[in-house]
């Protein structure tokens, strides 16, 4: 999901359509087995993948995938079809480094840290939402289950 070969377009096909909703849908899922999670580096990454499906949601939505071009991150897409996120991209592929380093168990992220990404998780979502026309989500439940430090 994080590389692929796209050319930006006006509108993307139809057969995309169940494509960006299922993206978007398993996003927010994502974001809400962030606040599940009972540890700082499970909260983090499931934040941070709650991200990734919404920017490939975008993605999806504005392009057409061609054989034509190298395989590019979806942070590296992002920018060219959306620059009002190109911060949000450049935040995210930053964040997606610290998430390997977590996932490959030689990272370590604190409580607040993993909250914090949650919540910039959630403007994200919905900022990719107004991006494509869609209405706002339910906001998340406002108590996070409280982790264990490691």
């Amino acid at each position: 999901m994080t590389a692929m070969s796209t050319r930006p377009t006006t509108s993307g096909p139809a057969q995309s359509a169940g494509t960006v909703l299922d993206l978007l849908d398993r996003s927010r899922a994502g974001l809400v087995q962030a606040c599940r999670s009972r540890s700082a580096a499970q909260r983090y990454t499931e934040a941070h993948l709650a991200a990734l499906r919404a920017a490939a949601a975008l993605v999806a939505a504005r392009t057409v995938v061609t054989g034509r071009s190298r395989p590019r991150s979806v942070w590296e897409v992002l920018p060219g079809l959306a620059p009002e996120l190109s911060e949000w991209a450049t935040f995210f592929a930053a964040s997606g480094r610290r998430r390997l380093a977590l996932e490959r168990g030689t990272g370590v992220v604190s409580p607040r840290e993993a909250d914090d990404l949650v919540r910039q998780c959630e403007t994200f979502v919905e900022l990719v939402r107004s991006a494509l026309h869609l209405p706002f989500a339910e906001p998340l439940p406002s108590e996070l289950t409280p982790t264990t430090p490691w």
